[in-house]
């Protein structure tokens, strides 16, 4: 597997533009403007596992995240930052539980917690546990990386293989108007949780 990561976000509709992201990890819109296309994202597998930093990418090739993965193999934990710096997610998994959870924080501010359903046979099964009733479901298979998130029966991100050519890579599609941060965060915690359950096996 190769030493480098890079996540490259591709609009699925014209025209494109580069994006830019604030502090919050949501992207930045011109005024009286709000995004109408779908974001897609393309990950490379199970990248942690090699303890290196990655970059986000817009689709012209600009980094817009950094991940720092180095800290993950001394702290279990995942660093999201925009290109000033400033955090926008931290993945941390919790080494006491009964099932799979990870804890999603940003600037300390838990955002969601990610865990396992117990008894959920023949399809993986999360909830993403936000504060509030904004809850999202994930169903479909990990190992696969075929699987859906949702928001009270609503779609807000896919995550598949079929889109991506190369190999150890699968895609992440979100829905206008998501935190993107939020969302790509909560995915690789589903691939730090589909990793841990292979190594457990």
């Amino acid at each position: 597997m190769e030493s480098d990561f890079t996540l490259v976000a591709v609009s699925t509709t014209q025209p494109r533009r580069t994006r830019r992201v604030q502090g919050d990890g949501r992207a930045a819109r011109p005024a009286r403007e709000e995004r109408r296309a779908t974001m897609r994202y393309v990950i490379r597998e199970r990248f942690f596992r090699l303890g290196e930093d990655s970059d986000i990418t817009d689709e012209a090739g600009q980094p817009v995240f950094h991940v720092d993965g180095k800290v993950f193999s001394l702290h279990n934990t995942l660093v999201m930052r925009d290109m000033a710096g400033n955090e926008v997610a931290t993945v941390r998994k919790q080494l006491i539980a009964l099932r799979p959870t990870f804890h999603i924080t940003r600037h300390g501010q838990e955002l969601a917690e990610v865990r396992k359903k117990l008894f959920t046979p023949f399809v993986d099964r999360f909830t993403i546990d936000i504060p509030g009733p904004d809850d999202l479901e994930m169903n479909g298979s990990l190992f696969e990386h075929e699987f859906t998130v949702t928001r009270g029966g609503a779609l807000v991100a896919t995550v598949s293989k079929r889109w991506i050519s190369l190999t150890d890579t699968y895609g992440v599609e979100t829905a206008p108007g998501q935190d993107d941060a939020l969302i790509l965060a909560s995915v690789l915690a589903l691939d730090l949780a589909e990793d841990a359950e292979r190594d457990h096996d």
